[in-house]
């Protein structure tokens, strides 16, 4: 009998499956599930950017329902597939960060039918029918609660002491605010609400048949409500998100469950998925945590990756935060603490620069080849499409600040190092100067150039990886929790090297780092080009 861990991670556009075997470390399944194209999907009344239609401006919802009929379409398609899933020990979960829903007080008793014998005769559609109190689940899309975050952020003593309690400054999208928004806006709503959960905590609810099971200390980072340093509801933002809320702050604490590890064994499998799908009884189910957190499960050191937009995740020791405010403080999946940067101009105006030298979007070899033919750093150039957050500027057009004619050589060279030098300043108020290495994921690292010149800038060495997903660090994770359980040796760095391959570690040029860090060097005149920009280019 096979020992296998099943991760799921419920995003915005799908739900991903893997399977890993325990002991050997092979994915035996992977399988992701889109709920616009899956015709078993497409009805829960989504737009093309998989939200609901919104009332106002700023607003991004999605349907609860469409979460939990995802489920039993995943698991009837692993059946289907062949795995047995009397072989799978545990399911852990990844959910998209900030994300959450609001329970009535019939929730207990909805939830609990899949706890009774016969159960699997129905489906989730229509075994949870009538536990919502808010018919919306709102995403980290949310962009409308200026003034509640104002609100909090104000009545707890400003900007750094926000930082120095959550570990963030308060962004639009965490979910403290917006149920503040969503309690102002239907005040009755949330009366009828006695539950919260995040996304990624409703999972283990249906899976265990709980609806109060708790949430885990990591995505809490991401809802403005957690003491980071002391993993424990903050009575101070609890207050401040509460004020002139129905009930004040002692019903909204009310309505949040307990914090766990998001490596907490939180029950075993309802019997609806050992009647309809063949789980065993003794099939454990963990916490889970956000997306991100999932994520950086793969890789205990530093986490850069190259995507559409640019995500750095830095180890810290649990005390270290981004007084700028740029950066989140967060957990990993197994409670290892990390900052999480993310600059959203990546790679995909990487692709835009070729487009204007009328390269297709696959066409890499020219562009790989240009970088060879142009020194790194003697061209300097900006270009942000959209608005920015790291750090905070507006949008605007392509600037050529050298003195050099439009080549793909010059302007491709110089995006590269522009993106790339922006994740590398901005990150420097919460990373530690370190000899370690630095992980790579994202289609960039099949670029030679642009790892000789990551490696450069960050003057460390670095070693590209596969790209792993939440998914499979719900499935290591997983792993790593029911061993604990259950008193079993197990290496969760090994293990993630076994389902994670890395590459060739690539070390820095020397040469390469003195045209980046010397005196009057690309970075000196990166920031102080910068600056002008991001002043004449304010968010509107």
């Amino acid at each position: 009998m096979a020992k296998l861990s099943l991760g799921l991670d419920a995003s915005t556009q799908s739900l991903s499956a893997v399977i890993v075997n325990i002991e050997s470390g092979d994915k035996s399944f992977e399988h992701s599930l889109d709920y616009r194209r899956d015709n078993r999907l497409n009805d829960f009344g989504i737009r093309s950017d998989y939200i609901i239609p919104p009332r106002v401006d700023g607003e991004a919802d999605q349907p609860p329902e469409m979460f939990w009929a995802a489920l039993d379409v995943m698991f009837d398609d692993i059946r289907t597939a062949g795995i047995s899933l009397t072989d799978v020990m545990v399911i852990n979960n990844s959910g998209q960060q900030h994300g959450h829903v609001y329970l009535n007080k019939s929730a207990k008793e909805v939830f609990r039918q899949l706890r009774q014998k016969g159960s699997g005769e129905k489906d989730l559609l229509s075994l949870l029918e009538g536990c919502l109190s808010y018919l919306s689940s709102p995403i980290w899309m949310t962009s409308n609660t200026v003034d509640q975050t104002e609100h909090v952020r104000t009545a707890v003593g400003g900007k750094k002491n926000m930082i120095r309690l959550s570990g963030s400054d308060a962004p639009l999208r965490f979910s403290g605010t917006v149920i503040r928004r969503v309690a102002e806006q239907f005040p009755n709503t949330y009366t009828l609400t006695e539950n919260i959960q995040l996304i990624s905590s409703l999972i283990p609810a249906i899976l265990t048949g709980n609806s109060k099971v708790p949430i885990d200390y990591g995505n809490a980072c991401g809802m403005s409500l957690m003491d980071y340093c002391d993993k424990t509801w903050s009575v101070e933002l609890i207050k401040a998100t509460a004020e002139g809320l129905p009930g004040g702050h002692t019903t909204f604490g009310k309505k949040l469950p307990d914090l766990v590890s998001p490596d907490t064994i939180v029950g075993n499998i309802a019997s609806y998925f050992v009647e309809k799908y063949g789980f065993l009884p003794s099939c454990k189910v963990v916490a889970g945590s956000g997306d991100n957190p999932q994520a950086k499960v793969l890789v205990a050191g530093d986490l850069l990756s190259l995507g559409t937009s640019f995500v750095n995740m830095v180890s810290t020791d649990g005390d270290t935060f981004d007084m700028e405010g740029l950066a989140n403080g967060m957990y990993d999946g197994v409670g290892r603490p990390f900052m999480f940067g993310c600059r959203t101009n990546g790679a995909m105006v990487w692709d835009e620069v070729r487009a204007l030298h009328d390269l297709g979007k696959e066409e890499y070899n020219p562009a790989e080849k240009a970088l060879q033919r142009i020194l790194p750093g003697s061209s300097v150039l900006f270009w942000q499409p959209k608005n920015e957050s790291f750090p905070p500027s507006g949008n605007f057009n392509l600037i050529r600040v050298t003195d050099s004619e439009p080549t793909l050589e010059s302007d491709y060279s110089g995006i590269i190092d522009s993106s790339l030098a922006a994740v590398y300043i901005h990150s420097e108020a919460f990373t530690t100067v370190s000899q370690e290495s630095l992980y790579v994921t994202g289609g960039a690292t099949d670029s030679p150039e642009i790892m000789n010149r990551t490696a450069a800038i960050w003057n460390r060495e670095v070693v590209p990886i596969e790209k792993g997903g939440p998914a499979l660090g719900a499935a290591v994770a997983g792993a790593y929790a029911v061993c604990k359980v259950e008193s079993l040796s197990f290496d969760i760095e090994q293990f993630s090297q076994q389902v994670l391959k890395r590459g060739k570690a690539i070390a820095p040029n020397p040469a390469t780092v003195a045209a980046y860090h010397n005196p009057n060097g690309y970075l000196e005149q990166f920031r102080i080009e910068e600056a002008k920009i991001i002043s004449q280019h304010p968010i509107e």
